[in-house]
């Protein structure tokens, strides 16, 4: 008799276990997301028919504060120009070039650190150009870089980046874009 009911014990606590893991299979399903044509690296999860994707994959600083529970995404609207003397330019041949980076900075409705202007190879190396602490809040300005001598030594795109810095611990974060196509 005792035989039996470990036995209907067992069996009941198996079909429990077998539907908990069916359920968060169904709740967890993991999903692939695509942005501007990339791959997000950590893509996202289906819950309840709404899918959820870690927010630092969309280029944009995060201010977490554990204090109030409250995540914060900064992403203000730039615009990235680049001059050649007093010319615009968006491709470039192989070889060195003497340029500057006119960024256009507005909906910024965060206090930030500071901001930096990066160029990206095709290899995936970083030159940072220029960087500034901001010293007042803005929601709008303007940050031109001096000029600069860069190398495109190979053909291919070029990332001219804007990053900005939250605070002072933190690392600068790409929030905007301008890619340079070098040809040969």
């Amino acid at each position: 008799m005792k035989w039996k009911k470990v036995m209907a014990c067992m069996l009941v606590l198996s079909l429990m276990g077998g539907s908990t893991l069916l359920f968060a299979d169904s709740v967890n399903e993991r999903v692939r997301v695509w942005l501007n044509g990339h791959e997000l690296k950590d893509g996202g999860y289906l819950i309840d028919g709404k899918t959820y994707v870690p927010v630092r994959e969309f280029d944009g600083a995060v201010d977490w504060n554990p204090a109030n529970g409250q995540v914060q995404v900064i992403k203000p609207n730039v615009h990235i120009f680049l001059f050649k003397g007093d010319t615009v330019f968006g491709n470039v041949n192989k070889g060195k070039l003497k340029f500057n980076v006119f960024s256009q900075v507005d909906s910024l409705n965060n206090d930030i650190h500071s901001v930096k202007v990066a160029i990206e190879d095709p290899s995936g190396n970083i030159k940072d150009i220029q960087s500034q602490e901001v010293k007042d809040r803005k929601d709008n300005f303007w940050f031109r870089t001096y000029d600069f001598t860069y190398d495109f030594k190979t053909a291919g795109k070029y990332s001219v980046g804007f990053y900005v810095k939250v605070k002072s611990e933190d690392g600068f974060v790409k929030v905007a874009e301008k890619v340079i196509t070098a040809l040969n």
